[in-house]
């Protein structure tokens, strides 16, 4: 259950461009102007990976340096937050129930690939159901696994930051539950081993900084459709940045992390923030 807490998380945080991100790829910007006292960043971050690949680069550690608090897509320091990923991990209703026998047979046996039954998991939720991919995308002991979250919360703890979250577990999990309903969820499953190949893909991208590179990966169609991304990407970044990351950012100066994926497009966190008239530039 824990391993699977892990792999959860990873995954309900989980997912065009514009001419200056194109010019200039990078996975940490700097936010100022538009009447801030004191610039913000965003850092675009790999929810998970095994600890082999992990990197963090030094001009991310000196932006914490610099801000005084860190804001993540979820505070992950928040005990009520947490209990509610718990919570969303199970239904009152098996999933066996919301299938045809021949649909609970073939889950059955997609379910082998990952080294469980349908039994065992049958009070799981869909959402808890879709994050068994991790476990292909992050083919690694759990211990071994890195989570760049909570390594940047574990840093930022060292130096007496104060933390936040840009929404609440009940956000992140209903947008996965609206995007990728259980068949859905069963075809994904039936991709693990594309998704280890796509994985691997994408840590490249990242740990270069190609974050165009990185965003087609992401946005893949096999993975994500374009009403998959409205939901899981657009409307999510539209609500942080109309709503939450100006009046953070005119109290206090912030690292806001949120996954890699949120940074480009039209609807992008990093041109919906351009569009509100701040200046946003690329750290080398």
């Amino acid at each position: 259950m824990k391993k699977l807490f892990s792999f959860f998380v990873g995954a309900i945080c989980l997912v065009s461009h514009i001419s200056f991100a194109q010019e200039n790829n990078s996975m940490l910007w700097e936010v100022s102007g538009n009447g801030l006292q004191q610039p913000s960043y965003v850092q675009g971050t790999f929810h998970m990976m095994c600890a082999k690949d992990f990197q963090m680069k030094q001009k991310t550690i000196d932006a914490l340096g610099k801000v005084k608090r860190l804001v993540l897509e979820l505070n992950y320091t928040d005990p009520t937050e947490m209990a509610a990923v718990q919570k969303m991990m199970q239904s009152d209703q098996k999933l066996s129930e919301k299938l045809s026998a021949d649909e609970a047979t073939e889950l059955n046996e997609v379910l082998k690939s990952y080294g469980v039954t349908l039994q065992a998991v049958n009070n799981y939720s869909p959402q808890a159901l879709y994050s068994f991919i991790g476990q292909k995308a992050t083919p690694c002991p759990q211990t071994e696994i890195k989570m760049y979250e909570i390594e940047l919360l574990t840093l930022a703890a060292k130096s007496g930051k104060t933390f936040g979250g840009l929404e609440k577990v009940a956000d992140q999990t209903d947008a996965l539950g609206k995007s990728y309903d259980l068949k859905e969820i069963i075809r994904q499953l039936k991709a693990g081993d594309e998704y280890a190949i796509l994985s691997e893909s994408m840590i490249k991208a990242f740990n270069e900084e190609n974050l165009i590179a990185l965003d087609e990966l992401l946005k893949d169609e096999r993975f994500m459709n374009k009403e998959q991304e409205d939901l899981m990407l657009n409307k999510r970044n539209i609500d942080w940045v109309s709503k939450k990351m100006p009046a953070m950012m005119e109290k206090e100066s912030v690292l806001f992390a949120v996954g890699g994926g949120h940074l480009l497009g039209k609807e992008g966190v990093l041109n919906l923030l351009k569009e509100k008239g701040y200046t946003i530039k690329p750290v080398r």
